[in-house]
């Protein structure tokens, strides 16, 4: 690598590493389809958050975006479906974690949240840690400056709450956060 000039706050550039952008969030060339159905359910569960449009629009709008031929199209309907029928459940189980009113969340921390607690309980293949990561990874890249710590902490609230024996599992290894 070459040698870096330090930014106008004295502080040098954050240098790109093998798969990551300067923020630290993942290429697109090296995310899995999942990680891309994520982020289309993302995009168009804002869509439905913040315009309320019928989610058979979104569904239709969002794949006539480019890429998403290299998202996993199943996991995606499954996400955005599953999550704007059961966002009123799914709510209730976030509501008591939160330290502010529902409407004070951002819209991308909101369908972030949604995403994780829908694969916590419906997508019992990927690993607790795995949609921890991925939607902290997603709050990250989309969302405001620390939203992906207030994000992380609401899943790791429930984490033991909706994948119990697989969290309680992690800490007999010493593994859980």
């Amino acid at each position: 690598m070459t040698a870096q000039t330090p930014s106008k706050t004295g502080k040098p550039p954050r240098k790109t590493t093998g798969g990551l952008t300067s923020t630290g969030a993942r290429k697109a060339s090296a995310k899995s389809n999942r990680s891309r159905a994520r982020e289309f359910a993302l995009q168009a569960l804002y869509q439905h958050l913040v315009g309320r449009n019928d989610a058979t629009e979104i569904d239709h709008f969002t794949r006539d975006l480019a890429g998403f031929h290299k998202a996993d199209a199943a996991h995606y309907d499954a996400l955005l479906h599953g999550s704007i029928e059961q966002g009123a459940e799914m709510d209730a189980l976030i509501l008591p974690l939160l330290d502010r009113k529902m409407e004070e969340i951002s819209p991308i921390e909101h369908a972030v949240l949604w995403i994780g607690v829908y694969e916590f309980q419906h997508c019992l293949d990927v690993p607790w840690r795995v949609v921890l990561n991925e939607c902290v990874e997603l709050t990250k890249e989309f969302g405001g400056t620390d939203g992906h710590k207030y994000v992380n902490a609401v899943l790791n609230g429930l984490a033991p709450k909706l994948r119990a024996a697989e969290v309680e599992a992690d800490r007999a290894k010493g593994n859980a956060r």
